[in-house]
Parts: structure tokens; sequence; C-alpha cells
């Protein structure tokens, strides 16, 4: 995300056939507010907390005046002059700069950056893209056997599925899926309230069915709505860990009921107990990101 004067560390870093894969942290005297140019497609997943969304324009497109939402996980096309809003201070991130030539079998000549899929990438929903920058910031991080050409294979798969992702949006999102309004009221729940919600809710919230919420969330995402909110939990669960805050504390910080409800939920979704994953990428030092620059 462009941004003004950062004080901006690079904790890990590989570069591959499509680009370069790294770790930063960043942070910032005071809110963002600037205009930049990627000479590369800027894939980021945020991994702390944002206080307030950050918003996005790219005023070419759209006008100066309409900014969306930035989710965690987020794409800026190469070329593409966006303006972003923020008043993050801090963030760790896991980054993506995504070389275009090295793209064009995904993004060839003939696809175009509608209205859609701008807005589409500012907050990326995709479940299966979220896992894949996250295993690629363990990896680069912590690296471990044949750990470049795993890198490789890692950076090759979130490219096709950006391509994939993109490919299936349109200007009302993907073919049979929801429209983006309602992918964004969904995600904004998410980020407004620790307390898992309920389908009934998420169908009222897009004045749907249930059962129609169910069917569009799967075109949309690729994945079942109930799997979505797990692993966004758990997304959320690992950020936090990242940090001092006890199991406890973040159990209840993402909603469950207990230390060992959150136990068990975390561990059939990653493979691992809570404790497990701390220690693994090490306390205090959990995968760091950080906020893009935009040259």
């Amino acid at each position: 995300m462009p941004h003004s004067e950062a004080t901006r560390q690079v904790d890990a870093e590989v570069a591959t056939s499509l680009g370069r894969v790294c770790t930063v942290r960043a942070s910032w005297p005071e809110p963002i507010d600037s205009v930049g140019t990627p000479d590369r497609h800027w894939l980021e997943l945020s991994l702390l907390p944002h206080l307030r969304a950050p918003r996005g324009c790219f005023p070419d497109h759209w006008g100066p005046h309409r900014f969306e939402r930035i989710g965690a996980l987020f794409l800026l096309p190469a070329g593409r002059t966006v303006h972003a809003r923020s008043e993050c201070p801090v963030q760790s991130s896991i980054v993506c700069a995504l070389d275009p030539a090295g793209m064009r079998d995904w993004f060839d000549n003939a696809f175009a950056w509608t209205d859609g899929r701008l807005q589409g990438g500012l907050d990326l929903g995709s479940a299966t893209i979220r896992r894949l920058v996250f295993r690629l910031g363990e990896e680069v991080r912590n690296p471990g056997f044949a750990s470049a050409a795993l890198v490789e294979l890692l950076t090759a798969q979130v490219a096709i599925e950006l391509g994939r992702h993109f490919l299936g949006l349109g200007e009302t999102g993907a073919s049979g899926g929801l429209a983006p309004w309602r992918l964004r009221r969904i995600d904004e729940r998410l980020a407004e309230q620790a307390e898992a919600p309920s389908l009934a809710e998420l169908a009222a919230l897009c004045g749907l069915s249930v059962r129609q919420l169910a069917r569009g969330f799967r075109a949309s995402r690729g994945c079942s709505i109930g799997t979505y909110l797990a692993g966004h939990r758990v997304d959320q669960a690992k950020r936090l860990l990242a940090g001092a805050d006890s199991v406890k504390r973040v159990a209840h910080a993402t909603g469950f009921g207990s230390a060992s409800s959150f136990s068990a939920a975390f561990r059939r979704v990653t493979g691992e107990t809570p404790r497990a994953f701390r220690e693994r990428i090490g306390r205090g030092a959990a995968i760091i990101g950080g906020s893009p620059r935009i040259h």
C-alpha cells in the first residue's frame, strides 16, 4: 500500500521466477494518505488487525472520490494508480511482489482490469489464496529442506489461484455467486465483531435465504461459508498468537467460549495446537510482514 514516511524492516526475502516474497514490519508516525503506481502486482496479507479498515481508490478508473474497503488480503495491479488512506500505526505483512511479465500466463493480453476486478482485488476473499500466502510467509521466515523449490512452487500456485479468482470476477462477481457488496458486508461483519455470526444473521445482512447464501458463497469463494468462517477465526487467532497475549485471551478475542474449545477448533483447521503453533514460529517473532511500498 502506498505510504508516507515509514519505518520499514524486511525480516526475510526470497526471489522467485515470478517475483519476490518477503515478510516485513512497518510503522507510520501519522495517518497514511498517499498515491502511487506499483510496477508489480502487489499481493499482501496483513497479519495484524486494523483499528479501522483502510480504504483504496483507483482515481483513473473511478474518479477521485470513490473509496472502497481494503481487506487483510489484497492485490494492487501493476501499472494502476491507487490512492490509499489508512490510520494503521503499525503493521506486519507477507508481501508477494509479482512480475507482470511472469504473470502473463495467468493475466494475458485479453485480461482487462474491470471495475469489478479492481474492487475485488482490494479485498480478496479467497481462503485458498490466503492459506497459500500464509504458508509462503512461514517458509520464507523459517526455511526448511528444499525451501527454495517449495517457495517457487507455492508462488506459482498463488499465481494460478489469482488468475482463477480474477477470471471469475466481472462486474457482479463470479457466475452464480454473490454480488461484491454482499461479500463485503459479510467480511465487514467478521471484522467488526469477534463473536462468530450465525448463517441466519449473514443471510439477513445479505437479504437472502440461508440456502441462497450458502450456494452463492460457494460459487464466489470456492468453499462453504462454514469453512470460510472457521478459517477466518483461525487466521485471526494466528495473528494474535504472534503477540504476547495468552492462549486464553486469544480464545476470548476470537469469540470462543473457552481455551479448550478454541484449541480444538484451531487443531481441526491447522493440525496443531495454538501452543505448538506459537512455539514453532517463535514467540514474539511470528511471521512478520509489512505494508507495501509502491514505486
